[in-house]
């Protein structure tokens, strides 16, 4: 694809917080840390998640087939992950204080940084939720609408813009990419009157990170890096 290097690998999901922190699970669950070196570009990382969420400070958060909700710990002498008690069905981590998720019911829910009573529910409803760490908030419901968040308490907390997505990754107030149902690729103008513009290529999952790394996978399962703004 124009604009975009094959990594090596098979993954059904991606997550960057920058870029050099990439994280990603394949179908069977198992996780795996980007390396940093295309040539040999993954480790696997113990445990089993169907879907992860790496923060640019390296924050890294997943839920499993089971819908708990893990948290990387990074201690070598354990597990590796700690629990977090709820149910999520996504789960998005902007920075280590700004992660949210839904639910398999689309209930949306934010951290509230107390791993005794972890989560707090926001009005509304999505499929899809990504968190950025400047606090930047996107989602999407199971009718492909878009929303952004507002934190306006005095409305109904999110913002609809145009157009139609099936997944949506924040790396950014300014950097925030989306795929369609049918693989079309879109990058958010930063204009909410003209939102979108089409990226050649055809992914199935899309992570953005703040620093303008961008990674997805296609429905093979192959594994994307975008080249188009970088070196």
């Amino acid at each position: 694809m124009a604009h975009w290097k094959n990594i090596p690998g098979n993954l059904t999901k991606i997550s960057v917080g920058s870029r050099s922190n990439v994280w990603g699970v394949n179908s069977g669950g198992a996780i795996y840390r980007f390396t940093n070196d295309d040539a040999n570009p993954w480790v696997n990382v113990p445990g089993g998640l169907v879907d992860i969420s790496a923060a640019a400070d390296g924050t890294v958060w997943g839920v499993n087939a089971n819908n708990q909700i893990y948290r990387y710990t990074g201690d070598l002498g354990s597990s590796h992950w700690k629990g977090i008690s709820g149910s999520l069905t996504r789960i998005s981590a902007g920075s280590r204080s700004n992660v949210w998720g839904v639910n398999s019911a689309g209930g949306i829910y934010r951290f509230t940084n107390d791993d005794a009573n972890p989560w707090v529910n926001v009005p509304g409803g999505l499929v899809d939720i990504s968190a950025a760490a400047d606090g930047t908030v996107w989602g999407v419901n199971a009718n492909n609408q878009i929303y952004r968040y507002t934190g306006d308490l005095d409305s109904s907390h999110w913002k609809g813009i145009s157009g139609g997505l099936s997944g949506i990754s924040a790396g950014s107030r300014s950097n925030v990419w989306g795929v369609n149902s049918a693989g079309g690729i879109y990058r958010f103008t930063n204009d909410d009157a003209n939102p979108w513009v089409g990226i050649p290529g055809g992914l199935k999952e899309i992570s953005a990170a703040a620093d303008g790394t961008v990674w997805g996978v296609n429905s093979a399962g192959a594994i994307y890096r975008y080249t188009g703004d970088q070196p």
